[in-house]
């Protein structure tokens, strides 16, 4: 069987583990949260990173911060993860889905603006696949109507957009080091926060209400009670995991985009015979081959596909059922127009295996199996004809 993901280890995550234990620091905000952190700070250039437990958490964060309460809407994408809307819900406000472009599997920027009511408080962008949303764009219509902007930069670490890194381009962004992401620490994530008006009070929820940060720095005689919060620190057994990663996160993105292309090569002819559709990366956006995904021609051969690699061994997934379709997603939020392109992505994409270490070969067997799959659930003998050979043990 070849996984769908591998969690990648450089070798120096036990080391960094054993030393952060015989410092005797085992909570957040220690030596190794402190290297990480100043790491993403120089790399983002954002104002200040706060690692926390998970991406779930720096965006729940995100919008206390932004100051989003009961019957506040926060316009987002239908097609993300359940996180980027229960971190809104949780404040009392009202998701508001929008559909994706049928490119880039990103919110749909030109329908933005249409959805904006007296209620609308802040706009939350999810960069699909650690591929860019049109944040010009979007910046442009939340200055015009005074929006917060909130980059669910989950799977963006080491992507830009117009050479600006992804989760440092809205007012406040959040990253996943979950253990399907490029960089992980199993679980955990990062607040970014770019605007200098936020730190104080980030620091303060970060640190479950209170003035410790300000403590520690010897500016208060004593912390107490200053605000809501709750604890999203990352604990300094993860942080030391963590630190490794960050260590090698160029090579690791760079082993990924070997990879991602191998894929784009091999798919090139049967995207050309119209059976599937492979990933759209504009020309001002460097994604980070966070996933490598295809859109399926036909909608129905999706299940049958997946099923069938699955019986030869590729471990392969679909990906979100649309928030404006779940049942929370009816309860909580409310779509804003007919969601067309997300409805057809989510029945129609398969996600294929993509983890530093699986190798080139690899990649061509799972291609190959993809070809095979496909002639044999009828699309034709020139899928078939035209596949790669499975490349030799």
């Amino acid at each position: 069987m070849i996984p769908f993901n591998r969690p990648y280890v450089t070798g120096r995550e036990f080391h960094y583990v054993s030393e952060a234990i015989e410092a005797g620091h085992l909570s957040g905000n220690g030596d190794f949260t402190r290297r990480c952190n100043g790491w993403l700070e120089r790399t983002t250039g954002c104002a200040a990173s706060l690692l926390t437990h998970s991406c779930t958490g720096a965006l729940e964060m995100a919008v206390i911060l932004s100051e989003i309460g009961p019957g506040d809407e926060v316009i987002m994408p239908s097609y993300t993860f359940v996180s980027t809307a229960n971190a809104v819900v949780l404040r009392g406000g009202v998701p508001v889905f929008l559909d994706i472009r049928s490119d880039t599997l990103n919110i749909d920027e030109t329908a933005i603006e249409a959805a904006i009511t007296p209620r609308t408080k802040a706009i939350v962008v999810v960069h699909y696949a650690g591929v860019g949303c049109e944040m010009d764009a979007i910046m442009q219509i939340a200055s015009r109507h005074e929006l917060a902007v909130i980059e669910d930069a989950a799977q963006g670490l080491g992507a830009t957009y117009r050479e600006r890194p992804l989760g440092a381009l809205g007012h406040l962004g959040a990253v996943s080091f979950h253990e399907t992401k490029n960089v992980i620490s199993g679980e955990g994530g990062a607040l970014l926060v770019n605007e200098e008006r936020h730190l104080d009070r980030a620091q303060v929820v970060h640190d479950k209400g209170t003035d410790r940060a300000r403590f520690w720095r010897g500016e208060v005689d004593k912390y107490t009670w200053r605000d809501i919060g709750s604890s999203f620190l990352m604990s300094e057994i993860n942080a030391a995991f963590l630190w490794a990663q960050l260590e090698s996160a160029r090579e690791i993105t760079a082993a990924r985009l070997r990879l991602w292309k191998r894929y784009h090569e091999a798919f090139a002819e049967l995207e050309l015979e119209d059976c599937v559709r492979r990933p759209t990366v504009p020309p001002h956006c460097r994604h980070n081959a966070h996933m490598y995904y295809l859109l399926v021609s036909r909608p129905e051969l999706r299940d049958p596909l997946l099923e069938e690699l699955d019986r030869r061994g590729v471990n392969s997934v679909f990906h979100y059922v649309p928030l404006h379709s779940s049942p929370a997603g009816r309860r909580f939020g409310r779509a804003d127009s007919n969601l067309r392109v997300t409805d057809t992505v989510s029945s129609s994409i398969i996600r294929l295996p993509l983890w530093v270490g699986m190798g080139e070969q690899t990649v061509q067997r799972v291609a190959a199996h993809v070809y095979d799959a496909l002639r044999d659930l009828g699309r034709g003998q020139a899928a078939g004809s035209g596949r790669p050979q499975t490349a030799s043990a």
